[in-house]
């Protein structure tokens, strides 16, 4: 299993905007392509402007996927590359340009054994 982490950070301005876009429209994009071996995409926001109010959001989205494969199929050949549309470039200030993997070594839950 590998997760891929990728993180955008906004301006203060364009918080709003991006999360909207990048939850009604590029992430349910991503699942209807219906990607073979891609498990699971979750979207996290960290928030910065409670220490400095100028601040942005920083976004994080985290997808496993079954093997690096399939995070080729994703991103179109190279598996390490951003996939950024063009709308989500317009509302973020940067974001990373490659994005991070991770081989899956455990999962542990916290829920007792059955």
């Amino acid at each position: 299993m590998i997760l891929r982490l990728w993180r955008g950070w906004t301006g203060p301005e364009q918080s709003a905007a991006y999360e909207r876009l990048l939850l009604e429209q590029i992430a349910p994009g991503i699942l209807e392509r219906g990607l073979p071996g891609l498990r699971e995409l979750a979207v996290l926001r960290r928030d910065p402007r409670e220490l400095d109010p100028a601040s942005g959001a920083e976004i994080l989205t985290a997808m496993t996927f079954d093997d690096l494969d399939a995070v080729a199929r994703f991103t179109g050949g190279d598996p390490s590359v951003s996939v950024v549309p063009p709308a989500a470039r317009e509302l973020l200030a940067r974001f990373d340009r490659h994005s991070q993997h991770y081989v899956s070594l455990a999962n542990f839950s916290g829920r007792p054994a059955p």
